[in-house]
Protein backbone atom coordinates (compact mmCIF):
# COMPACT_ATOMS: atom_id res chain seq x y z
CA UNK A 1 0.00 0.00 0.00
CA UNK A 2 1.40 3.06 -0.65
CA UNK A 3 1.80 6.20 1.81
CA UNK A 4 2.81 9.41 2.57
CA UNK A 5 5.67 8.69 4.77
CA UNK A 6 5.73 10.86 8.38
CA UNK A 7 9.03 12.99 8.98
CA UNK A 8 11.38 10.36 8.01
CA UNK A 9 10.62 8.10 10.68
CA UNK A 10 12.36 4.56 10.28
CA UNK A 11 14.97 2.16 12.41
CA UNK A 12 18.78 2.62 12.07
CA UNK A 13 18.98 -1.04 11.97
CA UNK A 14 16.66 -1.06 9.03
CA UNK A 15 17.96 -3.20 5.81
CA UNK A 16 19.68 -1.60 3.33
CA UNK A 17 17.16 0.41 0.83
CA UNK A 18 17.01 1.51 -2.70
CA UNK A 19 15.92 4.72 -2.76
CA UNK A 20 14.17 5.44 -6.32
CA UNK A 21 12.83 8.94 -7.49
CA UNK A 22 10.14 9.33 -10.10
CA UNK A 23 8.98 12.57 -12.09
CA UNK A 24 5.23 10.78 -10.65
CA UNK A 25 3.67 7.74 -9.12
CA UNK A 26 1.61 6.18 -10.19
CA UNK A 27 1.53 7.19 -13.73
CA UNK A 28 -0.65 5.32 -16.10
CA UNK A 29 1.93 5.74 -19.13
CA UNK A 30 4.91 4.34 -17.09
CA UNK A 31 3.62 0.59 -16.52
CA UNK A 32 6.80 -0.79 -17.29
CA UNK A 33 8.24 1.59 -13.80
CA UNK A 34 5.43 0.01 -12.20
CA UNK A 35 6.55 -3.71 -13.48
CA UNK A 36 10.15 -3.03 -12.19
CA UNK A 37 9.51 -1.82 -9.06
CA UNK A 38 7.18 -4.72 -8.46
CA UNK A 39 9.83 -7.05 -10.01
CA UNK A 40 12.76 -5.61 -7.64
CA UNK A 41 11.23 -6.45 -4.75
CA UNK A 42 10.40 -9.72 -5.44
CA UNK A 43 13.85 -9.76 -6.30
CA UNK A 44 14.69 -9.08 -2.43
CA UNK A 45 15.60 -5.62 -2.99
CA UNK A 46 13.58 -2.93 -0.50
CA UNK A 47 12.59 0.07 -2.27
CA UNK A 48 11.21 3.86 -1.04
CA UNK A 49 9.82 5.53 -3.85
CA UNK A 50 10.27 9.36 -3.94
CA UNK A 51 7.96 11.12 -6.45
CA UNK A 52 7.60 14.80 -7.82
CA UNK A 53 4.72 15.01 -8.53
CA UNK A 54 1.17 13.33 -7.27
CA UNK A 55 -0.87 11.04 -9.61
CA UNK A 56 -2.56 12.90 -12.14
CA UNK A 57 -5.01 9.70 -13.15
CA UNK A 58 -7.87 8.15 -11.27
CA UNK A 59 -7.18 4.79 -11.89
CA UNK A 60 -3.29 2.97 -11.89
CA UNK A 61 -2.61 -1.03 -13.47
CA UNK A 62 -2.69 -4.05 -11.18
CA UNK A 63 0.97 -4.10 -10.85
CA UNK A 64 1.18 -1.00 -8.96
CA UNK A 65 -1.12 -2.52 -5.85
CA UNK A 66 1.37 -5.23 -5.72
CA UNK A 67 4.36 -2.62 -5.03
CA UNK A 68 5.13 -2.87 -1.08
CA UNK A 69 7.06 0.36 -1.23
CA UNK A 70 6.64 3.43 1.00
CA UNK A 71 6.06 6.69 -1.30
CA UNK A 72 6.90 10.49 -0.13
CA UNK A 73 5.78 12.88 -2.40
CA UNK A 74 7.99 16.06 -2.74
CA UNK A 75 6.29 19.37 -3.36
CA UNK A 76 5.98 19.93 -6.73
CA UNK A 77 6.28 23.34 -7.63
CA UNK A 78 8.95 26.54 -6.62
CA UNK A 79 7.35 29.76 -5.29
CA UNK A 80 3.91 28.08 -3.42
CA UNK A 81 6.10 25.49 -1.26
CA UNK A 82 9.13 28.17 -0.76
CA UNK A 83 8.58 28.26 3.04
CA UNK A 84 8.73 24.48 3.41
CA UNK A 85 11.59 24.17 1.08
CA UNK A 86 13.41 27.23 2.50
CA UNK A 87 12.75 25.88 5.98
CA UNK A 88 14.33 22.35 5.50
CA UNK A 89 16.85 23.41 2.71
CA UNK A 90 18.14 26.16 5.81
CA UNK A 91 18.59 23.62 8.28
CA UNK A 92 20.19 21.05 6.20
CA UNK A 93 22.59 24.08 4.95
CA UNK A 94 23.16 24.70 8.83
CA UNK A 95 23.81 21.22 9.46
CA UNK A 96 26.15 19.85 6.71
CA UNK A 97 27.68 23.27 4.69
CA UNK A 98 30.23 21.48 3.57
CA UNK A 99 27.90 19.40 1.09
CA UNK A 100 25.19 22.06 0.89
CA UNK A 101 27.99 24.75 -0.68
CA UNK A 102 28.83 22.64 -3.16
CA UNK A 103 25.47 21.49 -4.33
CA UNK A 104 24.23 25.41 -4.51
CA UNK A 105 27.48 26.36 -6.27
CA UNK A 106 26.26 23.41 -9.10
CA UNK A 107 22.83 24.99 -9.26
CA UNK A 108 24.12 28.22 -10.15
CA UNK A 109 26.44 26.97 -12.82
CA UNK A 110 23.40 25.06 -14.56
CA UNK A 111 20.96 27.86 -14.38
CA UNK A 112 24.23 29.89 -16.01
CA UNK A 113 23.63 27.38 -18.49
CA UNK A 114 20.30 26.65 -19.72
CA UNK A 115 18.43 30.42 -17.78
CA UNK A 116 15.90 27.87 -16.19
CA UNK A 117 14.34 27.80 -12.87
CA UNK A 118 13.85 24.28 -12.19
CA UNK A 119 17.40 24.04 -11.41
CA UNK A 120 16.90 25.39 -8.06
CA UNK A 121 13.15 23.62 -7.64
CA UNK A 122 15.03 20.46 -7.95
CA UNK A 123 18.50 21.35 -5.76
CA UNK A 124 15.11 22.71 -3.03
CA UNK A 125 13.31 19.70 -4.03
CA UNK A 126 16.37 17.07 -3.22
CA UNK A 127 17.16 19.02 0.20
CA UNK A 128 13.43 18.56 1.20
CA UNK A 129 13.74 14.73 0.49
CA UNK A 130 17.54 14.79 2.14
CA UNK A 131 16.30 16.73 5.62
CA UNK A 132 12.63 15.86 5.72
CA UNK A 133 12.16 11.73 4.42
CA UNK A 134 15.50 10.73 4.19
CA UNK A 135 16.80 10.02 7.68
CA UNK A 136 15.98 6.36 8.71
CA UNK A 137 14.98 4.81 6.18
CA UNK A 138 17.82 2.96 5.29
CA UNK A 139 18.14 4.24 1.86
CA UNK A 140 21.67 3.49 0.53
CA UNK A 141 21.82 4.43 -2.91
CA UNK A 142 19.42 6.86 -5.33
CA UNK A 143 18.24 5.86 -8.62
CA UNK A 144 16.51 7.72 -10.79
CA UNK A 145 13.76 6.90 -13.67
CA UNK A 146 14.37 9.69 -16.42
CA UNK A 147 17.69 11.47 -17.04
CA UNK A 148 15.97 14.86 -17.06
CA UNK A 149 14.53 16.18 -13.81
CA UNK A 150 14.25 13.30 -11.58
CA UNK A 151 18.16 12.66 -12.08
CA UNK A 152 18.63 16.49 -11.35
CA UNK A 153 16.95 15.96 -8.26
CA UNK A 154 18.77 12.58 -7.50
CA UNK A 155 22.12 14.44 -8.41
CA UNK A 156 21.54 16.91 -5.88
CA UNK A 157 20.02 14.70 -3.56
CA UNK A 158 23.29 12.69 -3.35
CA UNK A 159 25.79 15.68 -3.29
CA UNK A 160 23.61 16.79 -0.02
CA UNK A 161 23.46 13.19 1.67
CA UNK A 162 26.55 11.80 0.17
CA UNK A 163 24.78 9.37 -1.03
CA UNK A 164 25.79 7.68 -4.63
CA UNK A 165 23.74 8.10 -7.20
CA UNK A 166 22.17 6.15 -10.51
CA UNK A 167 19.76 6.93 -13.23
CA UNK A 168 17.64 5.20 -16.17
CA UNK A 169 17.48 7.31 -19.43
CA UNK A 170 15.04 6.15 -21.31
CA UNK A 171 13.82 8.43 -24.83
CA UNK A 172 12.61 11.83 -25.01
CA UNK A 173 14.73 12.87 -21.35
CA UNK A 174 18.02 12.20 -23.55
CA UNK A 175 17.20 13.64 -27.24
CA UNK A 176 15.69 16.83 -25.82
CA UNK A 177 17.96 17.44 -22.67
CA UNK A 178 20.81 19.79 -22.53
CA UNK A 179 23.80 18.01 -23.67
CA UNK A 180 26.30 19.75 -21.03
CA UNK A 181 23.37 18.71 -18.51
CA UNK A 182 23.33 15.01 -19.11
CA UNK A 183 26.98 14.94 -19.65
CA UNK A 184 27.83 16.66 -16.60
CA UNK A 185 25.45 13.54 -14.58
CA UNK A 186 26.79 11.14 -16.49
CA UNK A 187 30.38 12.22 -14.92
CA UNK A 188 28.74 12.00 -11.73
CA UNK A 189 26.54 9.05 -11.37
CA UNK A 190 27.87 5.44 -10.09
CA UNK A 191 26.15 3.91 -13.21
CA UNK A 192 23.77 4.54 -15.63
CA UNK A 193 20.72 2.11 -17.34
CA UNK A 194 19.09 2.24 -20.31
CA UNK A 195 16.75 0.45 -22.45
CA UNK A 196 18.18 0.16 -25.85
CA UNK A 197 21.00 -0.48 -27.88
CA UNK A 198 20.59 2.15 -30.01
CA UNK A 199 20.34 4.55 -26.33
CA UNK A 200 23.46 3.05 -24.77
CA UNK A 201 25.24 3.85 -28.11
CA UNK A 202 24.47 7.77 -28.11
CA UNK A 203 25.28 8.08 -24.40
CA UNK A 204 28.84 6.32 -24.75
CA UNK A 205 29.39 9.25 -27.15
CA UNK A 206 28.20 11.75 -25.64
CA UNK A 207 30.47 10.87 -22.53
CA UNK A 208 33.27 9.99 -24.28
CA UNK A 209 33.96 7.24 -22.33
CA UNK A 210 34.95 8.95 -19.71
CA UNK A 211 31.59 8.66 -17.76
CA UNK A 212 29.58 6.33 -16.17
CA UNK A 213 29.61 3.05 -17.27
CA UNK A 214 26.21 2.94 -19.25
CA UNK A 215 23.84 -0.78 -18.89
CA UNK A 216 21.70 -2.06 -21.58
CA UNK A 217 18.43 -4.20 -20.29
CA UNK A 218 15.59 -4.19 -21.92
CA UNK A 219 12.15 -3.45 -20.81
CA UNK A 220 10.19 -6.30 -21.76
CA UNK A 221 6.77 -7.20 -20.81
CA UNK A 222 4.79 -10.19 -18.48
CA UNK A 223 4.72 -12.82 -21.41
CA UNK A 224 2.06 -14.55 -19.13
CA UNK A 225 0.34 -11.86 -19.18
CA UNK A 226 0.27 -11.30 -22.90
CA UNK A 227 0.78 -14.96 -23.89
CA UNK A 228 -2.91 -15.37 -25.03
CA UNK A 229 -3.15 -15.58 -28.77
CA UNK A 230 -5.32 -12.77 -30.68
CA UNK A 231 -8.59 -14.47 -31.45
CA UNK A 232 -11.84 -13.41 -32.21
CA UNK A 233 -14.65 -15.58 -33.11
CA UNK A 234 -17.38 -12.60 -33.67
CA UNK A 235 -17.74 -12.61 -37.30
CA UNK A 236 -16.29 -9.02 -39.13
CA UNK A 237 -16.49 -7.98 -43.25
CA UNK A 238 -13.53 -5.45 -42.35
CA UNK A 239 -9.81 -5.87 -41.32
CA UNK A 240 -9.20 -4.11 -37.72
CA UNK A 241 -6.54 -2.51 -37.17
CA UNK A 242 -5.25 -1.18 -33.57
CA UNK A 243 -2.98 1.87 -32.62
CA UNK A 244 -2.09 2.27 -28.76
CA UNK A 245 -0.05 5.52 -28.33
CA UNK A 246 0.36 8.32 -26.31
CA UNK A 247 -0.88 11.75 -28.64
CA UNK A 248 2.35 12.87 -29.17
CA UNK A 249 4.38 14.09 -32.69
CA UNK A 250 6.67 11.48 -32.12
CA UNK A 251 4.20 8.68 -32.22
CA UNK A 252 4.11 9.27 -36.41
CA UNK A 253 -0.52 9.00 -36.14
CA UNK A 254 -0.63 11.60 -39.16
CA UNK A 255 1.47 8.52 -41.17
CA UNK A 256 -1.02 6.06 -39.68
CA UNK A 257 -4.34 8.42 -40.18
CA UNK A 258 -3.46 8.84 -43.46
CA UNK A 259 -2.41 5.18 -44.10
CA UNK A 260 -5.75 4.78 -43.20
CA UNK A 261 -7.21 6.85 -45.66
CA UNK A 262 -5.30 5.06 -48.16
CA UNK A 263 -6.85 1.46 -47.86
CA UNK A 264 -10.37 3.02 -47.85
CA UNK A 265 -9.66 5.03 -51.13
CA UNK A 266 -8.49 1.76 -52.53
CA UNK A 267 -11.70 0.22 -51.79
CA UNK A 268 -10.44 -2.27 -48.78
CA UNK A 269 -12.71 -2.06 -45.46
CA UNK A 270 -10.93 -1.32 -42.15
CA UNK A 271 -11.79 -0.63 -38.71
CA UNK A 272 -9.53 1.51 -37.13
CA UNK A 273 -8.92 1.90 -33.37
CA UNK A 274 -6.74 4.42 -31.37
CA UNK A 275 -6.28 4.12 -27.72
CA UNK A 276 -4.25 6.74 -25.79
CA UNK A 277 -4.41 10.42 -24.97
CA UNK A 278 -1.68 13.17 -24.69
CA UNK A 279 -1.17 16.68 -25.51
CA UNK A 280 -1.99 16.60 -29.12
CA UNK A 281 -5.39 15.16 -28.68
CA UNK A 282 -6.82 18.13 -30.32
CA UNK A 283 -4.87 18.06 -33.59
CA UNK A 284 -5.17 14.34 -33.55
CA UNK A 285 -9.13 14.72 -33.46
CA UNK A 286 -8.97 17.69 -35.85
CA UNK A 287 -6.81 15.43 -38.07
CA UNK A 288 -8.88 12.76 -38.12
CA UNK A 289 -12.54 14.65 -39.14
CA UNK A 290 -10.31 16.55 -42.08
CA UNK A 291 -9.41 13.00 -43.43
CA UNK A 292 -13.56 12.22 -43.34
CA UNK A 293 -12.15 9.52 -41.11
CA UNK A 294 -14.64 10.06 -38.29
CA UNK A 295 -16.77 6.41 -39.50
CA UNK A 296 -13.43 4.15 -39.26
CA UNK A 297 -11.10 5.86 -36.83
CA UNK A 298 -12.34 5.79 -33.36
CA UNK A 299 -10.27 7.37 -30.25
CA UNK A 300 -10.99 5.86 -27.29
CA UNK A 301 -8.79 7.58 -25.11
CA UNK A 302 -6.93 6.36 -22.30
CA UNK A 303 -8.08 2.90 -20.79
CA UNK A 304 -7.03 0.16 -18.09
CA UNK A 305 -4.45 -2.51 -19.46
CA UNK A 306 -7.06 -5.11 -18.78
CA UNK A 307 -8.84 -3.39 -21.35
CA UNK A 308 -6.25 -2.77 -23.49
CA UNK A 309 -5.51 -6.64 -23.56
CA UNK A 310 -9.30 -6.90 -24.84
CA UNK A 311 -8.59 -4.64 -27.79
CA UNK A 312 -5.25 -6.85 -28.92
CA UNK A 313 -7.13 -10.01 -28.93
CA UNK A 314 -10.25 -8.42 -31.61
CA UNK A 315 -7.31 -6.69 -33.79
CA UNK A 316 -6.03 -7.82 -37.25
CA UNK A 317 -2.41 -5.87 -37.25
CA UNK A 318 -0.67 -3.52 -35.23
CA UNK A 319 0.41 -0.13 -36.32
CA UNK A 320 2.67 2.85 -35.17
CA UNK A 321 4.30 5.59 -37.11
CA UNK A 322 7.04 6.40 -34.92
CA UNK A 323 9.26 9.41 -36.05
CA UNK A 324 11.67 11.75 -34.63
CA UNK A 325 9.52 14.92 -33.60
CA UNK A 326 11.06 18.64 -34.24
CA UNK A 327 12.09 18.68 -30.70
CA UNK A 328 14.84 15.70 -30.99
CA UNK A 329 12.35 13.62 -28.99
CA UNK A 330 11.58 10.06 -30.03
CA UNK A 331 10.81 6.50 -29.14
CA UNK A 332 13.35 3.63 -27.81
CA UNK A 333 11.10 0.20 -28.37
CA UNK A 334 7.90 1.40 -27.07
CA UNK A 335 6.06 -1.23 -25.37
CA UNK A 336 2.84 -1.54 -27.23
CA UNK A 337 4.72 -3.13 -29.78
CA UNK A 338 6.27 -6.02 -27.82
CA UNK A 339 2.80 -5.93 -26.21
CA UNK A 340 0.80 -6.94 -29.54
CA UNK A 341 3.71 -9.39 -30.67
CA UNK A 342 3.49 -11.10 -27.90
CA UNK A 343 -0.31 -11.14 -28.33
CA UNK A 344 0.02 -12.92 -31.72
CA UNK A 345 -0.95 -9.46 -33.42
CA UNK A 346 1.28 -8.76 -36.70
CA UNK A 347 2.86 -5.01 -36.21
CA UNK A 348 3.83 -2.38 -38.96
CA UNK A 349 6.25 0.10 -37.48
CA UNK A 350 9.16 2.22 -38.43
CA UNK A 351 12.66 2.29 -38.77
CA UNK A 352 13.22 5.34 -35.87
CA UNK A 353 15.97 4.85 -33.29
CA UNK A 354 15.68 1.49 -31.16
CA UNK A 355 12.36 -0.40 -33.15
CA UNK A 356 14.78 -2.56 -35.53
CA UNK A 357 16.16 -3.55 -32.44
CA UNK A 358 12.52 -5.63 -31.83
CA UNK A 359 11.21 -6.14 -35.48
CA UNK A 360 13.23 -7.41 -37.84
CA UNK A 361 11.77 -6.22 -41.01
CA UNK A 362 10.19 -9.29 -42.62
CA UNK A 363 11.05 -11.68 -39.91
CA UNK A 364 9.30 -10.39 -37.12
CA UNK A 365 7.04 -7.10 -38.43
CA UNK A 366 7.22 -5.46 -41.31
CA UNK A 367 9.06 -1.66 -41.14
CA UNK A 368 8.84 1.43 -42.86
CA UNK A 369 10.43 4.98 -43.50
CA UNK A 370 8.80 7.89 -40.76
CA UNK A 371 6.34 9.45 -43.20
CA UNK A 372 5.64 7.18 -46.07
CA UNK A 373 1.92 6.30 -45.63
CA UNK A 374 1.82 4.43 -48.98
CA UNK A 375 4.27 2.38 -47.88
CA UNK A 376 2.38 1.98 -44.21
CA UNK A 377 -1.10 1.27 -46.24
CA UNK A 378 1.16 -1.68 -48.57
CA UNK A 379 2.49 -3.26 -45.25
CA UNK A 380 -1.03 -3.31 -43.39
CA UNK A 381 -2.37 -5.23 -46.32
CA UNK A 382 0.58 -7.36 -47.38
CA UNK A 383 -0.05 -8.52 -43.67
CA UNK A 384 -3.83 -8.62 -43.87
CA UNK A 385 -3.81 -10.79 -46.94
CA UNK A 386 -0.87 -12.81 -47.52
CA UNK A 387 -1.56 -15.53 -44.64
CA UNK A 388 1.99 -17.37 -44.99
CA UNK A 389 3.63 -14.29 -44.52
CA UNK A 390 1.37 -13.37 -41.72
CA UNK A 391 1.82 -16.71 -39.91
CA UNK A 392 5.38 -16.76 -40.34
CA UNK A 393 5.80 -13.34 -38.92
CA UNK A 394 3.59 -14.25 -36.07
CA UNK A 395 5.48 -17.03 -35.07
CA UNK A 396 8.76 -15.46 -35.04
CA UNK A 397 7.67 -12.25 -33.40
CA UNK A 398 6.29 -14.32 -30.14
CA UNK A 399 9.88 -16.14 -30.09
CA UNK A 400 12.05 -12.78 -29.80
CA UNK A 401 9.70 -11.39 -27.11
CA UNK A 402 9.59 -14.81 -25.27
CA UNK A 403 13.14 -14.92 -25.38
CA UNK A 404 14.30 -11.10 -25.62
CA UNK A 405 11.80 -8.96 -24.04
CA UNK A 406 10.61 -11.51 -20.78
CA UNK A 407 11.08 -8.84 -17.73
CA UNK A 408 10.98 -11.99 -15.31
CA UNK A 409 14.53 -12.59 -16.88
CA UNK A 410 15.59 -8.97 -17.78
CA UNK A 411 14.51 -8.13 -14.08
CA UNK A 412 17.57 -10.54 -12.74
CA UNK A 413 19.36 -8.49 -14.75
CA UNK A 414 18.95 -5.32 -13.38
CA UNK A 415 18.89 -6.50 -9.66
CA UNK A 416 22.17 -8.14 -10.53
CA UNK A 417 23.62 -4.81 -11.68
CA UNK A 418 22.26 -3.05 -8.76
CA UNK A 419 23.93 -5.59 -6.15
CA UNK A 420 27.29 -5.51 -8.03
CA UNK A 421 27.13 -2.00 -8.15
CA UNK A 422 25.81 -0.92 -4.51
CA UNK A 423 27.59 -2.84 -1.59
CA UNK A 424 25.32 -4.22 0.67
CA UNK A 425 21.87 -4.07 -1.60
Amino acid sequence: MQHKSDSGSGSKDAPPVLGMILKGYPRISEVFISNEIHLLERSGINVRIFSMRQPRENFSHDSVKKIRAAVDYLPETLFLPLPRFLYHNGLLARKNPGCYRPALKMALQRYRRTRKLATFKHLLQAGYLVHRYLPGTGVRHLHAHFAHSPTSVAMFAGMLSGLPFSFTAHAKDIYTSDTGQLREKLSLARFAVTCTEYNRNHLNALSNGAGAPIHRVYHGIDTKLFSKPATDDDAHNSYRILTVARLLAKKGLPTVFRAVRELLDRGIAVEHTLIGDGEDRQKVLNLIEALQLDSSTRWLGTLSHSTVLKHYRQADVFVLGCEVAASGDRDGIPNVLIESMAMGVPVVATTVSAIPELVEDGITGLLVQPGDEKKMAEAVLRLMSDQMLRERIITAARDRVRHHFDNRVLIKDLAQIFREEIPGL
